[in-house]
């Protein structure tokens, strides 16, 4: 997966452009990590911010929408494929600067590209 199309949500992952995505579970590939507080639909800037409640002390995280392999509405969540592990040594989330900044846009895409850290 390039970096580019890390920011798009794939084909395949159920998205449609009116979906409100506020407040969906967030499955990591190995458990729950905890529900969306925000997204993005602009193309080519497509995100998700978590809020992981207690499972990582309230951190916030930004996952690339390339980074979701399924979206299922009808049980209102969404799948990631990274493991927690991945999700939480991932760049903190800084909600003041996050896709603004080329150099924190960057650290995101290098830490979750070509599978995440270690693959």
């Amino acid at each position: 997966m390039t970096h580019e199309n890390l920011w798009s949500y794939a084909p395949t992952a159920g998205h449609t452009p009116d979906a409100d995505l506020t407040g969906y579970r967030v499955e990591a590939s190995d458990g729950h990590i905890g529900k969306v507080d925000k997204h993005s639909n602009d193309v080519g800037s497509q995100y998700l911010v978590v809020d992981t409640g207690v499972w990582i002390f309230g951190k916030e995280v930004l996952l690339p929408a390339g980074t979701l392999t399924g979206i299922d509405h009808g049980t209102r969540t969404v799948t990631v494929a990274r493991t927690k592990e991945q999700i939480k040594d991932a760049p903190e989330f800084d909600r003041d600067k996050h896709l603004g900044d080329p150099a924190y846009r960057d650290q995101i895409s290098g830490h979750y590209g070509d599978g995440g850290p270690g693959h």
